[in-house]
């Protein structure tokens, strides 16, 4: 039986999925999902959008814009505070 005939064949030939064991360290042995590195079990293709669109959003707080912005708050407080207190030194306060 020679490859032409085996419908399995293209399977058979199909990269493998790169993920591995936490327990036994072994590689997974599934075929990788086009495109991917993964199995379908291995999270090939799945999981949602991130934002509004994922069920498990709450209220954004948390969001990598809010965390971006509170992050330019912070910067901005203390650049203030060092003028404050340059200023301060400078008058004798």
């Amino acid at each position: 039986m020679n490859d032409g005939d085996n419908p399995m064949s293209k399977a058979h030939a199909a990269p493998r999925c790169t993920a591995t064991s936490k327990r036994t360290g072994e590689r997974c042995k599934g075929p990788a999902v086009r495109g991917w590195r993964v199995c379908r079990f291995h999270g090939a293709g799945g999981g949602h959008s991130p934002g509004t669109d994922h069920p498990s959003w709450r209220h954004g707080m948390r969001s990598r814009e809010w965390i971006e912005a509170r992050a330019e708050i912070t910067e901005l407080v203390r650049e203030a505070r060092t003028h404050a207190l340059g200023d301060s030194a400078r008058h004798g306060q």
